[in-house]
């Protein structure tokens, strides 16, 4: 028995596509914009909590507010992952 290869490669390409659409799916449960900001407001606390003290209360309160956000984001993250 002779193979067609117009099968062989129409099948290959629906699990190539099949595979890549998994693959999407699978990057869009990760959240990359949410996960972008959570990195980028940790890199951001880390920077407040280097700079020197001296600002008024104003450091500390801008350290509380992303650390409140990291929270929210993280949050968020979790919601949407359970629903």
């Amino acid at each position: 028995m002779r193979t067609n290869p117009w099968k062989l490669t129409t099948i290959a390409l629906l699990l190539g596509l099949a595979a890549s659409q998994l693959t999407h799916t699978a990057e869009a449960d990760r959240q990359p914009h949410m996960r972008v900001a959570l990195a980028t407001l940790k890199k951001a606390k880390n920077q407040l909590v280097a700079a020197t003290p001296d600002k008024g209360g104003h450091r500390v309160k801008a350290i509380e507010l992303v650390t409140s956000a990291i929270a929210e984001v993280e949050a968020g993250i979790k919601f949407d992952n359970t629903h």
